[in-house]
């Protein structure tokens, strides 16, 4: 089964390496023409740490398969940083979207607390027409070292749709260089997902540092819903992204890897 009608829990053990929601919006000029201040003076207690960094998106080629085609570099964009005072929790904002992004998910009734009071500012501030995305991430990155499973197939605790040919008996994962599986896939009339899911190599990009040898298996899930969203609707919109991550978790681990994560 795809989805699974578990209820919800809690593990002690859970494997997230970072918890994203984002929400886009046609641009607002405002935003890039100079900085945020008031919308940093009603979050600063929750963000009191503030940067901005500017970006260079990826060149656009125009007049494609005509004798004008060439490439257009854009203009750099502003993404201004509000970040906690324990550094788990990062604000941001740019002229075309706004997230709030944690490493220690604590919980959804946690994470929304978080991000009740910046959207509530962030609307009554810059009152965006419509949102034209909202997009809710889970990156899981599973170590068998981790949750003692050492030696333990990842068929024996991950779901076949999620394998590929490691579901396979006979296939080895020792002789396995690559093996991945990228889904894209409707939840419901409103909500899709993008799923990525293998074992691979977690790299660090921190120049010299020492890099873990260990496979792990990631599972990263893009629940999003496109349009023009309501802002009104926005909050309403990421619960229902909520739901939907929470039947594709549970129905991607087997009964081992559950009781590994220690649920309560």
């Amino acid at each position: 089964m795809l989805y699974s009608d578990s209820p919800r829990v809690h593990y002690d053990k859970a494997q997230l390496a970072e918890v994203i929601c984002q929400l886009r919006f046609p641009s607002i000029l405002a935003i890039s023409a100079r900085e945020p201040a008031d919308f940093q003076d009603a979050i600063r207690s929750m963000f009191p740490r503030y940067a901005a960094r500017q970006e260079q998106p990826a060149p656009k080629i125009t007049g494609l398969g005509t004798p004008a085609a060439k490439l257009e570099q854009a203009q750099p964009i502003t993404n201004y940083n509000f970040i906690s005072a324990d550094g788990k929790w990062k604000l941001n904002l740019t002229s075309n979207f706004i997230s709030l992004s944690t490493v220690a998910y604590p919980g959804w009734e946690e994470f929304g607390k978080h991000f009740d009071l910046p959207l509530a500012q962030f609307i009554r501030i810059y009152q965006p027409s419509f949102f034209e995305r909202i997009g809710l991430r889970y990156v899981n990155i599973f170590s068998r070292k981790a949750l003692d499973l050492e030696g333990e197939p990842w068929r024996e605790l991950m779901a076949t749709p999620y394998l590929g040919v490691l579901s396979e008996e006979d296939v080895e994962e020792s002789r396995t260089q690559k093996c991945s599986v990228d889904v894209e896939l409707s939840l419901d009339s409103t909500c899709k997902a993008k799923i990525h899911a293998g074992p691979g190599l977690v790299k660090k990009n921190v120049p010299n540092a020492p890099q873990d040898p260990e496979i792990k298996f990631i599972l990263d899930m893009d629940l999003y819903m496109g349009g023009q969203i309501d802002p009104r609707m926005a909050a309403g919109g990421l619960e229902t992204l909520h739901g939907h991550s929470t039947s594709l978790f549970q129905g991607a681990i087997t009964d081992k890897l559950h009781s590994a994560l220690e649920p309560r």
